[in-house]
């Protein structure tokens, strides 16, 4: 049974500041509880319908601190969810080292005030398929431990470390040590003409101003996505998560060849 302690605490986890006093966020879903089960990660508590609780076996079901079955009704109470699944984890917030000198030298990426939850969760869905481990996130980027964000990398967060520091800082790091910072505008160089090095800082800027003027100085390269249609009306340009994924891909295959 939930008790009425534990139904505030995973309900208070929808909120930035709640998250991190406690070092907690929520996980939402079949699939994605199971993956996170199956991972390095803690568990704290499973809170899930009893008939998906017998379908876990005895492995996974012993890495959960804490296992709570409840009716759909007591998930639809806590979930952030319209229509909540048949599982929910309240899981520890990892300890990711951070190393400015140590992440230029592989492709990463970088987030100028991301705000939007499904574009942040896109974008680390995305960097991961292409192998991209490390993202470097502005300090008004939203919180990647948002339920939105969460449920939007559909897993992902698990094979992507992000990080929140001061931009400005991080790039000017990635200069000193001789790295092109490629920079993602409505102009410059096509994405498919220019070289793209297998080291590097990838910049996508915020959804509606793009990057930010004070970090326009440390890019390197100018990389546009061209459009291959003449109509103008309906699609002035691709969304945050849309853009990354196209960008992510061609870095991808002009390096990783199959």
């Amino acid at each position: 049974m939930l008790s009425k302690n534990k139904q505030k605490l995973i309900l208070s986890l929808q909120k930035k500041k709640a998250r991190e006093e406690n070092r907690m966020f929520i996980v939402e879903g079949d699939k994605m509880v199971r993956e996170f089960l199956s991972s390095d990660m803690e568990i704290i508590s499973l809170v899930a319908k009893p008939e998906y609780i017998a379908g876990l076996g005895s492995t996974l079901f012993s890495k959960a601190g804490e296992v709570i079955p409840v009716s759909f009704e007591e998930l639809r109470k806590i979930s952030a969810m319209k229509t909540p699944h048949n599982a929910l984890a309240v899981v520890r917030m990892p300890e990711t080292e951070f190393d400015e000198d140590d992440i230029p030298e592989e492709l990463c990426v970088a987030l100028d005030f991301i705000q939007d939850p499904g574009n942040l969760g896109t974008i680390i869905r995305a960097a991961a398929w292409f192998g991209i481990k490390n993202i470097v996130c502005s300090e008004n980027c939203v919180d990647i431990y948002n339920p939105k964000v969460v449920q939007a990398t559909m897993g992902a967060l698990l094979n992507v470390k992000v990080h929140y520091r001061n931009l400005g800082d991080f790039l000017g790091t990635a200069l000193k040590k001789g790295v092109d910072v490629f920079g993602t505008y409505l102009e410059g160089t096509p994405v498919y003409e220019h070289p793209l090095a297998v080291r590097g800082v990838i910049l996508l800027g915020n959804e509606s101003r793009g990057i930010s003027e004070d970090l326009s100085e440390y890019v390197t390269v100018r990389l546009v996505i061209p459009k291959f249609t003449k109509a103008e009306s309906g699609i002035e340009s691709l969304n945050a998560g849309m853009a990354a994924s196209v960008i992510f891909s061609e870095f991808a295959r002009r390096n990783f060849p199959n």
